[in-house]
């Protein structure tokens, strides 16, 4: 399927670009702070707003949840206390939906397990995201793929053979799928972003294929968008310093404004393929161009020669490409020297 309708829009080669802040788990437990990321998404003109949804036991084993956790950005003795605690309740999943319905912009989450999955979907979200983790997680792909929503999904820290595998999983239950390439490191170095992967990826499963992004910065995100990604997701912190580990390589909300700006103008720019004069460039033509122009007297009657003629401006006679056209043309009247020759001065 090369395009897609997610909340009402068309995705997909050609159409403007779905843009989603990903407010992740940026909001460090607190459904004040959450709040405020919807803001600064909507102000800034996103399409959508995402966060992360994790039934924290269901997610974990025993071994990984009481794995000590420690350092600036921990929010708990173990690493499974520092999950729970950046988890939101489930009702104020649906306050923050409301809150984006009444911000104009779509309410997303990811889904990291079974329970979660279910719970984004009773809130009837636009689309579902599948994150790079479970990439390879194809029971729950095959589950998110059953709801009949359009299925987002990363392909960071993967292997073709794996993204080959969780395409067809969800492909078999589910046509309406876009992949974001994306590698998994924070941030991750622009050396590593291989965005040549994004037509690629386009052209081997022939879905929509968007960029998610974890570099410093907005720039790659414009390559991406040139090379044909159709939906952009970048995380979004009200401030970089804040304790958390996805503060850091997030965009604030000012430079959030100036990369969806920058997006749309790389979007204007990027249409067209067809050459042609444009009526804006025709004074700057008339300026700076050139034209045909006498380089001596030339007498009514006479064939034109080329020691005849020469090219100077402005642009406001025969173009110089014309040049060998116009020997063995006769001049219509007298052509003082130095003159710029129009249509009527030869026959």
């Amino acid at each position: 399927m090369e395009t897609l309708r997610i909340g009402g829009r068309e995705v997909g080669p050609g159409r403007p670009a779905f843009v989603i802040a990903e407010a992740g788990i940026n909001h460090n437990g607190s459904l004040d702070l959450a709040r405020r990321l919807v803001d600064a998404a909507a102000e800034a003109g996103c399409d959508a707003v995402k966060f992360q949804k994790r039934a924290v036991r269901a997610l974990l084993s025993r071994e990984a949840y009481d794995a000590p956790y420690s350092g600036r950005n921990s929010y708990g003795a173990t690493y499974g206390e520092h999950r729970e605690r950046l988890e939101l309740k489930p009702e104020n999943y649906v306050a923050l939906r409301d809150h984006a319905r009444e911000r104009g912009i779509h309410f997303m989450a990811s889904v990291w397990d079974p329970l979660s999955a279910s719970l984004v979907d009773s809130l009837g979200v636009p689309a579902h995201k599948i994150g790079s983790p479970d990439l390879t997680n194809l029971p729950l792909c095959a589950q998110v793929a059953r709801f009949g929503r359009p299925v987002i999904l990363s392909t960071g820290m993967s292997e073709m053979w794996e993204l080959d595998a969780a395409v067809r999983v969800i492909l078999d239950a589910n046509p309406q799928l876009v992949l974001l390439h994306c590698v998994s490191v924070y941030p991750a170095p622009f050396g590593d972003l291989r965005l040549g992967c994004i037509p690629m990826m386009r052209e081997r499963y022939g879905v929509p294929v968007g960029y998610s992004g974890h570099e410093p910065g907005w720039h790659a995100v414009l390559a991406a968008v040139a090379l044909g990604a159709c939906v952009v997701e970048k995380h979004i912190t009200l401030d970089r310093s804040m304790k958390g580990g996805d503060h850091g390589f997030s965009l604030e909300p000012g430079e959030l404004r100036t990369m969806m700006r920058e997006i749309r103008e790389t979007e204007a720019a990027l249409v067209g393929s067809e050459k042609f004069l444009l009526p804006d460039e025709i004074p700057a033509r008339r300026k700076l161009g050139k034209s045909l122009t006498t380089k001596v007297r030339v007498p009514k009657g006479t064939v034109l020669t080329p020691d005849m003629l020469t090219v100077k401006g402005p642009a406001t006679g025969l173009s110089p490409v014309l040049f060998n056209h116009l020997l063995g043309k006769r001049a219509s009247h007298d052509l003082a020297p130095d003159t710029v020759i129009r249509k009527e001065d030869v026959a």
